[in-house]
């Protein structure tokens, strides 16, 4: 199934338009960002050919869940599962009306968007090699990547561990979020532990789940190995943090808050890697 991505759709797109049609691929699926693009801007998509994209996407919800006749929470209903703001779908506030953007760069009007540039914030556009939107496609690609092992892991029947990772996700969602509109993050709540004790626990493993700190090995499930390529990659991606807000540099609210987080989704992906070779060491799943 062909996945689409904001990124591909602006590049269709250039200066945003109400209304404008755009082309997908048949049987295609949006990535959370485009979803919020495609409602904010209330965009048609097309398939390429012709025919009309299935209206899910362009919805703003989602389809009603297999075998139950509901439908999932209403975007900005906080989840149950931590109660906390940044803990539901995503939405694409911005909107491009009155002046025209301008470059990063170079301070010029971008009426028409070259393919070499992006959009930074609701007012500008900057290349694609800026730090900030590194930034942000790692942060994308941890989205992405944390869904995925929540997939695997309730295929291994690690449903627990599964639920715990569709919160990570959605903080994955914050974090673009905050970057975006330069704030700081909302802190870190899982598997009802605060961000405090999140952090405390990813140090103290004995203390938290009685074991040693973990040392991945063929011994482990699938999911556990899943877990600990994701923390290697929320590690990869404090470093982006680092270099698009140097510490030494920027002091702000926003610098200090965001590599706070990431560090914090580190520690909260590693605890779940304790927490699930835990259960398997006591014979539970």
């Amino acid at each position: 199934m062909p996945i689409v991505t904001e990124a591909e759709l602006r590049e269709q797109l250039g200066v945003p338009r109400r209304g404008a049609v755009l082309a997908v691929p048949a049987g295609a699926r949006l990535t959370p960002a485009a979803d919020d693009l495609v409602r904010a801007w209330e965009l048609e998509l097309a398939e390429a050919g012709g025919v009309d994209a299935a209206a899910g996407p362009t919805s703003g919800r989602e389809p009603p869940l297999p075998g139950t006749g509901r439908e999932p929470p209403a975007a900005g209903t906080p989840s149950r599962a931590t109660g906390q703001a940044w803990d539901r779908p995503g939405r694409f506030p911005v909107v491009f009306e009155g002046e025209v953007p301008t470059c990063h760069s170079c301070g010029s009007a971008v009426r028409d968007k070259p393919s070499h540039l992006t959009q930074l914030d609701a007012h500008r556009f900057a290349p694609k090699t800026d730090p900030r939107i590194r930034l942000r496609g790692r942060l994308d690609s941890l989205h992405a990547l944390t869904l995925a092992v929540a997939a695997r892991a309730r295929g291994e029947g690690y449903t627990d561990t599964a639920g715990h990772l569709d919160t990570l996700a959605a903080y994955c969602r914050e974090l673009l979020a905050a970057e975006y509109h330069a704030r700081a993050p909302g802190a870190l709540a899982l598997a009802g532990l605060d961000e405090a004790t999140i952090h405390h626990a990813s140090h103290h493993p004995q203390e938290a789940v009685g074991l040693p700190h973990l040392v991945p090995d063929a011994t482990h499930p699938e999911t556990l190995h899943w877990l600990n390529v994701l923390r290697c990659q929320v590690r990869e991606a404090e470093v982006l943090v680092l270099d698009a807000y140097p510490p030494e540099r920027d002091h702000t609210e926003v610098a200090r808050g965001l590599a706070r987080a990431v560090n914090r989704l580190s520690s909260g992906v590693y605890v779940l890697e304790l927490r699930l070779a835990a259960a398997i060491d006591g014979g539970d799943r």
